[in-house]
């Protein structure tokens, strides 16, 4: 999909960095084809030694010689490289503007649209952490001038690393307190048992590595068999058993309800940012 087109990246911290990474291992485009810019020298010279990708000079110069633009800065940082590259980003007669992705929580397309330039193409997208491991859950909505091809393009990219939907704007807040805020929870959640063992007697290294498999062969099991959790629940839940002796104090404790309200509270946070 992408053998003939140039992906720029602006801004290579952990998810930009990620996202080239990705997109090397899964072969979706040489490295050759991928150019950076971010303003800390380390971060791009990383890259470039790890991966072979191209530096460029500037905001100004990945803009016009690219064809794909993922946009992997702060959101307060959105509008500012938006309105120093909105000149760049228009091609002469004939030509498309290129394509650009914005990963920051809580920009809209209204925004990204009005500060990119008439007719640019735009995406609004939120992929996660463990996009650094090539296990992100991602999620994309398309701007006002996006193409089929253009939303081809933005699932390649984002399946790349890991799993991608695309969803209608008014659900990004959502996907963004879910599966964007999301690992924080879960590693909040794997701490607690951690602790939980250390406490009923187990070394803390032997704990970390019961608890952290534990967690992913859950999830994994919940992906695979495609059976809903309550029911892998029950299966693990005898009668009398340890399961339900357990489960009833999360419930006592109020767990399942302040995870539910963890997720609101992100998303009220999320529609805030924007």
């Amino acid at each position: 999909m992408f053998s003939d087109k140039r992906i720029g990246v602006i801004g290579v911290g952990a998810m930009g960095s990620a996202l080239c990474r990705g997109l090397v291992q899964a072969n979706a485009i040489p490295a050759s084809r991928i150019v950076i810019y971010d303003p800390h020298n380390a971060h791009t010279q990383t890259l470039q030694q790890s991966l072979g990708v191209k530096i460029a000079e500037s905001n100004a110069q990945l803009a016009r010689f690219t064809d794909v633009i993922l946009l992997c800065v702060k959101p307060y940082n959105v509008v500012p490289v938006l309105d120093e590259i909105a000149e760049h980003l228009q091609r002469e007669e004939g030509k498309k503007s290129p394509l650009v992705i914005s990963i920051a929580a809580g920009v809209r397309i209204a925004t990204l649209e009005a500060h990119a330039g008439a007719n640019v193409p735009v995406i609004r997208a939120m992929p996660n952490t463990p996009a650094q491991l090539l296990q992100a859950a991602s999620a994309f909505c398309a701007g006002t001038h996006i193409s089929a091809a253009h939303e081809k393009q933005a699932k390649a990219i984002f399946e790349a690393v890991g799993k991608a939907v695309q969803v209608p704007e008014p659900m990004m807040d959502a996907v963004t307190a879910l599966s964007g805020s999301g690992p924080a929870y879960v590693y909040l959640m794997i701490e607690a048992l951690i602790d939980g063992g250390v406490k009923v007697g187990l070394p803390r290294d032997i704990a970390t590595q019961l608890a952290t498999q534990t967690v992913l062969g859950a999830a994994q099991m919940v992906l695979e068999t495609g059976i809903h959790p309550a029911q892998l629940r029950d299966m693990v839940t005898t009668p009398a058993g340890t399961t339900i002796a357990a489960l009833a104090s999360l419930e006592h404790s109020g767990v399942r309800a302040a995870l539910i309200d963890a997720v609101e509270k992100a998303a009220h946070r999320a529609k805030e940012l924007g």
